[in-house]
C-alpha cells in the first residue's frame, strides 16, 4: 500500500539535498527513510514539517530563502530537516541535539543508528564524491589505483 506522504517527503528531501527525486528514488531507501523519520519523531511532527514545506512560495528565487528561514532556521523543524539530509547522505539517523530534546521531548527511538545495512551503499555521499562505499560495492580489479572522479 502506498504511503500518502511519501511524494511530499521525497520532494522535501530533494530540495534539502540538492538531488533530484528520481535519484533519491533510485537509492531504494525512500520508504525506509520515511518510516525511520516517522518512527523517531512521529507522524504529527512529520505532518507539521511537510505542511511548512507545502506552504513555501513556488517562485524559485524566494523559495530557497523561505526554505532556509521557515524550515532550516526553525528551532523545532530545523534539526529534523538537517537529520533528513544526513540520513540521505550517510545513511545514518543521528540523535537529535540535546537542546532540541530538552525543548520538544525525547522520542524513545531517537538515538544514532543505521536504519538498514542495505542503506549504507546507497548513501548519496558516495555518489557525490564520485567514489564507492568501501566493502559494499566492488569496482573492479585495481580500481583503487585511480582517484575518485568527482561529478561536475
Amino acid at each position: 500500500m502506498p504511503i500518502p506522504s511519501l511524494p511530499s517527503f521525497l520532494t522535501l528531501s530533494a530540495e534539502l539535498c540538492g538531488i533530484s527525486v528520481f535519484t533519491l528514488q533510485g537509492t531504494g531507501c525512500a520508504e525506509l527513510y520515511y518510516s525511520t523519520l516517522t518512527g523517531v519523531v512521529g507522524q504529527v511532527l512529520v505532518a507539521e514539517l511537510l505542511a511548512a514545506f507545502a506552504a513555501l512560495p513556488s517562485d524559485p528565487a524566494s523559495r530557497a530563502t523561505a526554505l532556509r528561514a521557515t524550515i532550516l532556521g526553525n528551532e523545532k523543524l530545523g534539526p529534523v530537516a538537517r537529520n533528513i539530509v544526513k540520513l540521505w547522505y550517510v545513511s545514518t539517523w543521528f540523535e537529535l541535539p540535546h537542546e532540541w530534546r530538552q525543548q520538544f521531548g525525547v522520542p524513545p527511538t531517537d538515538r544514532t543508528f543505521i536504519p538498514s545495512p542495505y542503506a549504507y551503499p546507497e548513501g548519496l555521499l558516495w555518489w557525490s564524491v564520485g567514489s564507492h562505499p568501501s566493502g559494499a560495492k566492488a569496482t573492479g580489479y585495481a580500481s583503487w589505483t585511480e582517484p575518485p572522479a568527482i561529478p561536475s
